[in-house]
Formats: C-alpha cells, structure tokens, sequence
C-alpha cells in the first residue's frame, strides 16, 4: 500500500470528483514540475488557480496567480502542493483555515508530512501524498 494509504480506486476518485484545483508553489519556470502539472490539469479542463506571492496579479498560462490560498476566489476542490514537507504542513493549515476547506490535498512527489494529514483527514479532508496527479491520471486512465 502507498505512505498516503490511498488505493487505485481512491485517487480515481478525487481525480474525477475534482473541478476547481489551487497549485500552491506554481512557478513560471518552464523547466519546474508545477509549471508542467499546471499545464496537465489546465488540458484535462481542471478550473487551475495558480498560487505563489512572487507571482501574485501576473498571469500563468493564462489564469491569473495568487498570493495565498485565501485570495483564490471560491471554493477549492483540491489544493496540489509543490512546497518542502514543513512548508506542506502550513499550507494544509491554511488550506483547513478556509471558510470552506477543501475535499482533498494533494502533496507531490517526495513530500510527506504526516502530522499535517492527521489534522486534515481529522477535519474529512482527504490528503494524498508523494503523488504526482499528470502520473496519477494517465496510469489510471483518469
């Protein structure tokens, strides 16, 4: 079983129920992961908020980025994380800390925080971790 404790039918699962997504960490960066999973989700027709203060008010691909999880206007179906494991922690705070927290987190490859998952899942956000959703997606036929 994965460190998250997520099945196959798990992850299709938030893959499907997702719409609107906040990409915490996103970069401008051609040749950085999160600008390329930013780019995936936008092309599977994913509603991608962009979130990085240093970018905040410059346009991503075309949406517009954020500065915090706080500014992405409505509600969020899924935060994806491109921040270090301590970082990850602070962003599930922040995301639990919204008027309407999210169904899912989702920390990327290599990022693990378990404290951080405990209080979400006790709060009924599901979090995936050391998961990327453009590997996730095609091997699952999502």
């Amino acid at each position: 079983m994965a460190i998250d404790g997520k099945t196959d039918a798990d992850i299709i699962a938030v893959l499907r129920d997702t719409r609107t997504i906040a990409l915490v960490g996103a970069s401008q960066n051609t040749t950085r992961a999160s600008y390329h999973v930013l780019e995936y989700l936008l092309g599977r027709g994913y509603d991608v908020h962009p979130v990085n203060p240093g970018l905040a008010g410059q346009q991503l691909l075309g949406r517009t980025v954020y500065a915090s999880l706080a500014d992405v206007p409505g509600p969020i179906d899924m935060v994806d994380v491109f921040r270090n494991a301590e970082a990850a922690g602070e962003t599930i705070d922040e995301a639990l800390a919204l008027p309407h927290p999210p169904k899912t987190v989702w920390l990327q490859l290599g990022i693990v925080n378990a404290e951080a998952a405990a209080r979400a899942e006790a709060r009924g956000v599901a979090v995936v971790m050391d998961r990327c959703p453009a590997i996730e997606g095609p091997r699952l036929g999502v």
